[in-house]
């Protein structure tokens, strides 16, 4: 068994939450923003699935990395949702702009929504 529990059993989802717990409250001793936040499993493949996307690792192999049987499952992880992607263009100006409310056109609106 490569990861047994303190028991020497198969170590459990709440197993592994524990240790998530554990590790995330000694971090916060250095990064006290930790201590409020909630990391999961699940956080955890979330986040290391965008990266992997961000990092233009093609999305067949994200869903063999996370055990996914289809790569339609992995787009639960991958999908920014249209809100995200306008919060993003609202917090940037065009270069030589002046700051407000951008608005879209559909050619960019619909490659927005083909990512």
């Amino acid at each position: 068994m490569l990861f047994p529990s303190a028991k020497g059993e198969r170590l459990t989802v709440h197993g592994v939450q524990y240790l998530l717990n554990k590790h995330r409250m000694a971090a916060a001793k250095v990064c006290p923003s930790l201590e409020h936040k909630r990391v999961t499993v699940h956080r955890l493949r979330h986040t290391m699935a965008m990266d992997l996307l961000q990092a233009g690792v093609d999305r067949s192999v994200i869903a063999l990395w996370l055990g996914h049987e289809s790569v339609e499952t992995t787009q639960i992880y991958l999908e920014a949702t249209v809100a995200m992607k306008e919060q993003a263009l609202a917090r940037t100006t065009p270069p030589n702009g002046k700051a407000g409310r951008y608005q879209p056109g559909d050619q960019l609106l619909g490659f927005l929504n083909s990512l």
